[in-house]
C-alpha cells in the first residue's frame, strides 16, 4: 500500500505546527519594543493584582466571622450596630418592597445555606415566602426552634390580636399586628434580644458586643428624647392611614386613626368603601393621610385634592427611601415628614 508523500509548504507559508505560539493571535504577536515605558500595560498588571488579591483575602477576611441573615433591612442595621466587625450580616428582602410580599431569589437560598444565624421579624410577616426557602436550603442550624434563629416578635408585645381568623377579615395576622417595629419604643428590646443571640453563639466577642450595645443605647435614647418632643406636637391629630403600618406609633404619641384606606388589611380599596372614607372626611378634622411607599397612592391623592388634606408617605423600613440609610435615620425621616 502506497503512503501519500506530503507536500512541501511553500517557502511563504509556514506549517501551523512551526508557528510561534503567539502567531494564531496576531494582537499579541511580537512587537519592536518602544523605548517608553507601557504605562498601560504597567496599570492593567496593577489592577489584575489588585484584583487577585481582594479574591485570596476575602474568605480570609470573613474566616469566624458570625455569618447573620436578616430577613428585612432594619434588623440588618441594628444587628452592624451591634456586631459591628465581627459579624458578616447579608438581608434577604429590599426595603422599599411590600413586606408581605417578597419575591424568593436563589441567592436568597444561597445566603441561609451559609448562615449561622437567621432573625426574622416574626408575628408570620413573612409567612408567604421564608418557609419554602427554609425547606430548600437545608440548613438546620437556623430552623425555627434551633439555636440560630431568632424571632424578634417574641420581644414586645403585639397590638390587634385577633380574637379569630377567617378570610371574610383579609389577609389578617394571627399572632397580632406585625408592624410593631415602627414604634421607636421598641427597637431598644429588639437590640437586646439581638445582643442575647450574639452573645450566646459568639462568647468570645460578647464583650465587645456588650460594649457597642451600650454605645447604640446611649444613642437611641438621646435620639428618642428628640423624636418624642417633636411628634408631642401631634397628639390627638385625626389620620387616615392607608395600610396599617404605622399603629404603633401612632399609639405611641396619641395620634389618632379615623380609618384606613384599606377595607381590610390587603384588600384594595373599593370605590364603596372611598365613598364611606369620604363621608368621614367631609367632617373636618383629618390632619393628614399616612401613605406607604409600595402601595398604589392613587385613592389616597385623590382623597388628599377632594378635601386639601396633605398626603404624608413615610418609609417603612430602612432603604424605603435613599435618605433612610440606617435604623436611625428611618425614624429621623418618619418624624421629619411628619412635622412638615
Amino acid at each position: 500500500m502506497k503512503t501519500k508523500s506530503l507536500r512541501a509548504l511553500p517557502e511563504t507559508e509556514t506549517s501551523t505546527a512551526q508557528k510561534p505560539p503567539w502567531a494564531a493571535f496576531s494582537r499579541f504577536s511580537p512587537r519592536r519594543r518602544s523605548k517608553k515605558p507601557n504605562t498601560h500595560h504597567a496599570a492593567s498588571v496593577l489592577r489584575f493584582a489588585v484584583i487577585l488579591a481582594l479574591l485570596l483575602w476575602a474568605p480570609a477576611l470573613y474566616a469566624g466571622k458570625l455569618k447573620v441573615v436578616t430577613t428585612y433591612p432594619y434588623i440588618a442595621s441594628i444587628t452592624e450596630q451591634i456586631g459591628g466587625d465581627r459579624i458578616k450580616v447579608d438581608h434577604l428582602a429590599r426595603g422599599d418592597y411590600d413586606p408581605h410580599t417578597i419575591v424568593p431569589k436563589p441567592s436568597f437560598i444561597a445566603r441561609l445555606r451559609r448562615a449561622d444565624l437567621l432573625i426574622i421579624s416574626g408575628a408570620q410577616l413573612e409567612i408567604g415566602w421564608l418557609p419554602p426557602l427554609l425547606r430548600q436550603a437545608g440548613n438546620p442550624t437556623v430552623n425555627p426552634g434551633a439555636k440560630g434563629f431568632l424571632d424578634l416578635s417574641r420581644s414586645v408585645r403585639l397590638i390587634d390580636v385577633p380574637k379569630s381568623v377567617s378570610r371574610e377579615q383579609g389577609d389578617i395576622h394571627p399572632d397580632g399586628n406585625p408592624h410593631y417595629y415602627l414604634d421607636p419604643n421598641n427597637i431598644p428590646l429588639l437590640a437586646r434580644s439581638i445582643l442575647t443571640k450574639l452573645s450566646a453563639l459568639d462568647s468570645r466577642n460578647a464583650g465587645y458586643y456588650r460594649s457597642r450595645h451600650g454605645e447604640f443605647a446611649k444613642l437611641w435614647n438621646a435620639k428618642s428624647a428628640e423624636w418624642n418632643r417633636k411628634l408631642a406636637l401631634l397628639k390627638g391629630k385625626k389620620v387616615i392611614e392607608y395600610h396599617k403600618n404605622f399603629d404603633y406609633l401612632l399609639r405611641r404619641h396619641g395620634i389618632l386613626l379615623a380609618g384606613t384606606i384599606e377595607p381590610l388589611p390587603g384588600i384594595p380599596p373599593t370605590s364603596r368603601h372611598i365613598e364611606e372614607l369620604e363621608k368621614i372626611m367631609s367632617g373636618g378634622g383629618i390632619s393628614f393621610i399616612l401613605q406607604d411607599v409600595y402601595n398604589s397612592d392613587d385613592a389616597s391623592r385623590h382623597l388628599s385634592k377632594k378635601f386639601n388634606v396633605p398626603m404624608v408617605k413615610l418609609p417603612h423600613d430602612v432603604g424605603a427611601v435613599p435618605a433612610a440609610e440606617g435604623i436611625i435615620s428611618l425614624f429621623d425621616e418618619i418624624v421629619r415628614r411628619l412635622g412638615q
